[in-house]
């Protein structure tokens, strides 16, 4: 009886959730098993560019794939742990993060007795290659991590995150690596930027921990190459760095935040509704932090929002429809 019941409520249960999720339709999953992320859209909407731990990979490799998940393809070495890909604006290279040259292995996972934490290895710099994973070039070389790397619209500027000058900040390169240029100095994490459509800004997340205990906390745990992201912002500044402004002040973990196609708005995921802090949704808000609107209403996580070129389509990461622990999936959604 309990069975039959379970069953007759479940469709109800699922048509709410449908029914809140008034911006997508047409959703459709295109990865299944492993644990797949950060997958970002080719710069002419037709491939994804993104990280999974699936098959017979232990860590994050970089992958391609069409839109509707067909022609995957491995374009990292298949050594090391990489994150972080991004494509060219023309398609034909790509750019990641990987560990390979400071060990061919997976390096070991965060130490979670120390919380959530994430690990920002030492190891970690960035690379360019033809989109077929060919022509393998260093654009990094600190002693630090370099890692977190998108590119702008005009294909001539890469910003990304560093530690090289004992601190997690955002910086600029030229597309081949040369004029290398620090944007943030505050005290803490800053990070996962994106440019706006215009090139004009920078989205980005950060923790500016302001008690000295936090503080102390956050500097040694970036010594064990590990970082808190427990309580992040969302912020956007001007592309050179001027103008920084606080856009979200809710006290939760807010990240990937990434423009709407007009640049007034900005889509990110945030745990801000969950009191125990797991559970993740996407979310809009206005560029001057105005109109919290949210997204998503799955009951597990959903995160990494990236609108297509033409502003039609998201994609997003979710563990909607898992059948194991700690799966995570690839969606595409047509965007209304």
């Amino acid at each position: 009886m309990k069975r039959c019941l379970f069953l007759l409520l479940l469709p109800s249960v699922l048509l709410s959730q449908v029914e809140k999720e008034t911006h997508l339709t047409n959703v459709k999953q295109i990865t299944f098993g492993g644990l797949n992320a950060e997958a970002y859209f080719s710069f002419d909407g037709t491939k994804l560019i993104y990280q999974s731990a699936k098959g017979g990979y232990r860590c994050d490799r970089i992958f391609t794939m069409n839109v509707d998940g067909t022609g995957d393809t491995l374009v990292s070495t298949g050594t090391g742990r990489t994150t972080c890909g991004y494509f060219f604006p023309d398609g034909k290279r790509i750019i990641y993060a990987s560990t390979h040259l400071g060990s061919s292995d997976c390096l070991s996972d965060a130490d979670r007795s120390k919380g959530y934490v994430w690990a920002v290895y030492k190891s970690y710099d960035i690379f360019s290659a033809n989109a077929d994973g060919s022509d393998l070039r260093r654009l990094t070389d600190t002693d630090g991590y370099d890692a977190e790397g998108t590119i702008s619209p005009d294909g001539k500027s890469i910003v990304f995150t560093s530690a090289r000058d004992g601190d997690l900040e955002i910086y600029t390169m030229n597309i081949d690596g040369t004029n290398q240029k620090r944007l943030t100095f505050d005290k803490g994490y800053d990070g996962g930027a994106f440019y706006s459509p215009n090139g004009k800004q920078i989205v980005y997340r950060a923790h500016h921990p302001t008690r000295p205990e936090d503080r102390k906390e956050g500097e040694e745990l970036l010594a064990q190459q590990l970082v808190k992201p427990t309580n992040m912002e969302i912020f956007v500044m001007n592309a050179e760095g001027s103008n920084k402004r606080q856009i979200t002040h809710n006290g939760a973990a807010n990240f990937a935040p990434f423009f709407t196609l007009d640049g007034m708005r900005i889509i990110f995921s945030s745990n801000v509704y969950d009191s125990k802090g797991w559970n993740f949704d996407v979310f809009l808000i206005d560029v001057d932090g105005k109109n919290l609107e949210q997204v998503t209403y799955s009951e597990s996580f959903d995160g990494f929002p990236m609108f297509s070129p033409d502003g039609k389509k998201l994609v997003f990461a979710s563990g909607r429809n898992a059948t194991q622990r700690r799966e995570f999936n690839i969606f595409v959604a047509d965007w209304k």
